[in-house]
């Protein structure tokens, strides 16, 4: 596919918010403040803390624009991208015109890209939830479930629910509109071959989409419906 001005837009905003938290701290500072308060179901080693939370969110921010690049070439490829190029919009857009929940509380730097990066991981989360329901096989090969409640915890309440929200709205609103072309044929034929032999080709070509996000963050049993499972982030 053809460079997409908007995927290179959304890195330099990102390049942008970490020179910003450089010159300004404010995503460290808060982090300081609230380190008391983090979430029982994030389990950080005592050291470097801080750090590590910094380096989690900057990977989770970064991880949307590879991913977004890695389904729509993947999309493209299988010729399903017409039918998926609304999908691949509404995430780009949580960056480009973030909704106005996110304006209205006047964040900025890593703070605000946190939020947006949480709208498009969390849409992209709930995509693939319909798609196995309708056709057995996400979208794409990517599970960002426990990173997305990580992140949930760490923006708070009740905004993040206000996030979780507008993103329900929108796959709605998806599903209303084209929720039909994804049942096509050429839908059922991509979701027919993965089932068949997998994603290792995608995997191997895009390996964000299997990425490792370096702490390891423990959820107690019961918690969000996780079963006592560890994931390691960087």
């Amino acid at each position: 596919m053809q460079e997409d001005k908007h995927i290179n837009h959304i890195r330099q905003t990102i390049a942008r918010a970490k020179a910003h938290e450089q010159s300004t701290s404010l995503l460290t500072t808060r982090f300081c403040q609230n380190l008391t308060q983090l979430h029982q179901a994030i389990d950080i080693p005592d050291e470097n803390k801080v750090a590590t939370l910094m380096n989690f969110v900057i990977h989770y921010v970064e991880h949307v624009p590879d991913f977004i690049e890695a389904v729509s070439n993947i999309t493209n490829d299988a010729g399903i991208y017409k039918s998926s190029d609304q999908i691949i919009s509404i995430a780009k857009d949580y960056f480009i015109n973030p909704p106005s929940s996110v304006s209205e509380h006047k964040h900025s730097g890593l703070i605000a890209l946190m939020d947006e990066a949480y709208l498009a991981h969390r849409f992209m989360e709930e995509i693939n939830d319909r798609f196995i329901g309708q056709l057995g096989i996400p979208l794409a090969p990517m599970d960002m479930t426990r990173s997305n409640i990580i992140i949930h915890h760490l923006i708070g309440e009740p905004f993040a629910n206000e996030l979780d929200e507008a993103v329900r709205s929108s796959v709605e609103s998806l599903m209303a509109e084209e929720g039909q072309a994804f049942k096509s044929e050429a839908f059922i034929s991509y979701a027919n071959e993965h089932k068949s032999r997998g994603w290792s080709k995608e995997l191997e070509q895009w390996p964000c989409l299997a990425r490792d996000l370096s702490i390891t963050l423990r959820f107690e049993k019961g918690l969000e419906g996780d079963n006592g499972l560890n994931e390691t982030l960087h």
